[in-house]
């Protein structure tokens, strides 16, 4: 590794498996701040159904990426990566480490691989994609991008469909699948000396976290928390914001298609799918240290852990 390039600190994992505490107490020893690599922290006013960090749980870190967008705006893969990119330069600007912490694998891997996005879209082809979504569903275009570019298929869930059609619109105005560009961007050489570590736990703990932090949510508000989006923003399935998890199930709810003890099944049943998911985009990623908290019990074992680590591979003295 050249000990010339700038350090950078990734903690990631699947969801819920406690990220944010281990990253606050981090952040404090290596004089780091932390940019969330979350795509639903970015909203406002979406605080519940995001588990999103509070003033409080932030001991004075700054955290950067939060609360920078509206839910009606857009975000998605190559804005992050610009805008995480500016926050790195920021936080190198006053000597300190940024820390990138959060469990959407693919923005992180734009960042630590510097992976080119080119803007591909033609409005004509986005369009009936577009279209053939909304007289047919999810699947059916899932089922289109699995016919050309199958890889692709695997990695995006069906629900998540901007991704569905952005993949779909890339192999028709280019030839090729985007999976191909994707795994060749990987490949990339990281301009960061960088540690990057994934959390996890036994796999049944971690389903039982994600049941009781979903029952957190409703007691919590998280209905209510859609009952205003609603209100102010008018949100709606096709907006970006809604295809979170947990969001687009509440307002499936409020808008009477389901029951809400459905919402919650479906809320709960998915995000230990996704966590799943996460964990298998892990495992591929190269140069990835594993932190297992079952074998590093406490806080203190795993930050003694991850210190030596970087240390090793001389990210900080």
């Amino acid at each position: 590794m050249d000990i010339m390039k700038k350090p950078l600190v990734i903690i990631t994992g699947p969801t819920a498996v406690g990220k944010t505490e281990l990253s606050i107490e981090l952040a404090k020893k290596i004089n780091g701040e932390i940019i969330s690599a979350d795509s639903v922290q970015v909203y406002r006013q979406m605080n519940i159904g995001s588990a999103k960090i509070t003033t409080e749980e932030m001991q004075g870190i700054p955290h950067h990426l939060i609360d920078i967008l509206e839910p009606d705006e857009a975000f998605n893969i190559a804005l992050f990566k610009e805008l995480c990119c500016n926050a790195i330069k920021d936080i190198y600007g006053r000597g300190k480490i940024p820390v990138i912490v959060g469990g959407t694998g693919f923005y992180i891997q734009s960042v630590v691989y510097d992976v080119a996005f080119e803007d591909t879209a033609v409005d004509d082809i986005r369009k009936k994609y577009e279209f053939l979504h909304k007289e047919h569903g999810s699947l059916y275009i899932h089922n289109l991008l699995k016919n050309v570019d199958p890889k692709s298929a695997d990695s995006i869930h069906p629900n998540n469909y901007k991704r569905v059609i952005r993949a779909l619109e890339y192999y028709e105005q280019t030839g090729e699948k985007i999976s191909g560009h994707n795994e060749s961007q990987r490949q990339n050489d990281s301009p960061y000396n960088f540690g990057y570590f994934v959390l996890n736990c036994d796999r049944q703990l971690l389903y039982d976290r994600i049941n009781k932090r979903v029952d957190l949510m409703l007691e919590t508000g998280l209905v209510d928390e859609l009952i205003f989006l609603k209100e102010k923003y008018k949100v709606n399935r096709q907006m970006v914001s809604m295809q979170a998890l947990g969001y687009k199930e509440i307002l499936d709810y409020l808008d009477g298609q389901i029951s809400l003890d459905e919402a919650v099944y479906l809320i709960k049943r998915d995000t230990r799918h996704f966590a799943k998911r996460q964990l298998t985009w892990f495992r591929r990623e190269r140069e990835v240290i594993w932190v297992d908290k079952d074998a590093l019990s406490g806080i203190d074992n795993q930050l003694n852990f991850i210190m030596d680590k970087l240390s090793e591979k001389n990210i900080i003295e």
